[in-house]
């Protein structure tokens, strides 16, 4: 019978609701008193589950969205006629390493962190040696980490190219822009498909992003790019360049802090330079297949005591010099510390000079013996002999990579890491000619590997470019 309805009835109806109502009033107050007493015992398998909940929240790593690659074609609207050809003389500026925000290139990573249970592996048991790194964006962005996804789960392969000029008062860019301003028009589509294909290419980008300063004065050859142009290093398939170079500064400071802000706001990690002598010789890290990899940049060229590119000091910004030598080591000390695999990408040698000069051979064992695992040279404009110190190997010079319209021959040098460190190194010969960039077929390849060999004692090098220690 229901209270609800409240309809009228009979008292004895009356007296069994009112019975019923005390009994179920004692039913559950007696419930109360039980739950009151177990208030104090630990719900273990509740508690198992809110940890199991927390540690997957933690583990759950933040995505490092890729940067959009702007449609080249909206940057064809200016024409410069056929445009100056570049050259340059000159020394070493030093370099540094900024800190990029992380976006480019970057994939996040699904459940590598460190379970809060403190079992120490990866929260879905990968064993996984930087999950929690990799778990902690803003800890990626304080120690300047990038993590990148890789074509082949077991190896890393790495790109490295020389000089490029994006100055659109000058022969390649000039034409670049006559011929409707897509890369395809100056770089052949094998070109494109090693740097694109790439899990992490490199380049050295000799110039500013800048549309204000001056040119520094008494300077034969100053350098600036539009700020839009730095969307055809995503279009090449850019993950990080070296702004370690003697034109990073030629519109003044402004244009190397114009520079800075212009690559942060694509997404573009930088070494070489930076806004203080910190930010500037720091290290690029990148972590693919659980392989750390550190890469450092520097300047030796402009040796004089008050260089036109200055260097970074404790509050100014500049590049990061590196003709005394003591600061670089250490960053390369510290960096072998944090990371699996370091590189070491140096400006240096003479312009036009094939030989390897004192400087350069001075502190090629130096490097390595501070714990480079690679060195990558640029600066000469042509190719220069490889080499080795003690193990490590050292690729003097790049030469050009797409610089002015001369007719040179240059390479593109591949790296494939896996977990036991080098896997290969490969010399792969390519030619600048008439404003663009091919890589080497038949004849002309064997004759550049030809070439490479007969400046390269102590070197091997086979019939497909890759590069041992010779017997």
């Amino acid at each position: 019978m229901s209270t609800r309805k409240k309809k009228k009835k009979k008292k004895k109806n009356n007296a069994k609701i009112f019975l019923l109502t005390l009994l179920l009033t004692i039913a559950v107050g007696g419930v109360f008193l039980v739950g009151i007493w177990a208030v104090g015992k630990p719900d273990t398998a509740g508690l198992a589950v809110w940890r199991e909940k927390v540690g997957r929240a933690d583990a759950a790593a933040s995505g490092q969205g890729e940067a959009s690659v702007d449609d080249p074609e909206i940057l064809s609207a200016d024409a410069f006629g056929s445009g100056a050809d570049a050259s340059e003389n000159g020394g070493d500026g030093t370099g540094g390493s900024g800190t990029a925000a992380p976006g480019n290139g970057g994939t996040g990573t699904d459940g590598n962190g460190m379970d809060t249970g403190g079992n120490g592996v990866g929260a879905n048991g990968d064993g996984s040696r930087y999950g929690a790194l990799l778990a902690d964006p803003e800890l990626c962005r304080e120690q300047n980490v990038y993590p990148m996804e890789t074509a082949d789960p077991e190896e890393v392969s790495l790109v490295f190219a020389g000089d490029i000029l994006f100055d659109d008062h000058y022969a390649v860019m000039a034409s670049l822009q006559q011929r409707g301003g897509r890369l395809e028009s100056c770089f052949s589509e094998k070109v494109l498909d090693v740097t694109r294909g790439a899990d992490i290419f490199m380049v050295n980008n000799e110039f500013p992003y800048t549309d204000r300063g001056e040119p520094m004065p008494d300077k034969k050859f100053t350098f600036r790019a539009k700020p839009v142009y730095a969307s055809y290093l995503l279009d090449m398939g850019a993950d990080v360049v070296s702004l370690a170079n003697n034109h990073a500064h030629d519109y003044g400071q402004i244009s190397l802090t114009d520079t800075l802000d212009t690559l942060a706001n694509l997404g573009m990690p930088w070494v070489g330079a930076g806004r203080n002598l910190e930010e500037a010789s720091r290290p690029v890290y990148f972590i693919a297949n659980d392989i750390k990899i550190a890469i450092l940049s520097a300047t030796q060229i402009e040796r004089m005591d008050n260089p036109s590119t200055k260097g970074a000091t404790e509050t100014e910004p500049g590049v990061f010099r590196c003709l005394n030598i003591t600061r670089l080591l250490q960053e390369i000390e510290e960096a072998k510390q944090n990371s699996d695999f370091v590189i070491v990408y140096v400006h240096w040698g003479t312009e036009n000079k094939v030989e390897v000069d004192w400087a350069q051979e001075e502190q090629g064992p130096q490097i390595a013996q501070a714990g480079a695992d690679l060195i990558i040279g640029d600066h000469p404009h042509i190719l220069q002999p490889i080499g080795y110190c003690g193990s490590v190997p050292v690729v003097y010079s790049l030469g050009n990579f797409w610089f002015n319209s001369k007719t040179l021959d240059n390479c593109l040098i591949r790296v494939k890491l896996d977990q036991n460190g080098l896997k290969s190194l490969q010399f792969l010969p390519g030619v600048q000619s008439g404003c663009a960039v091919s890589l080497a077929e038949g004849e002309e390849k064997d004759r550049i590997l030809s070439y490479m060999r007969s400046i390269s004692p102590g070197v091997s090098i086979d019939a497909d470019g890759f590069i041992t220690k010779a017997e």
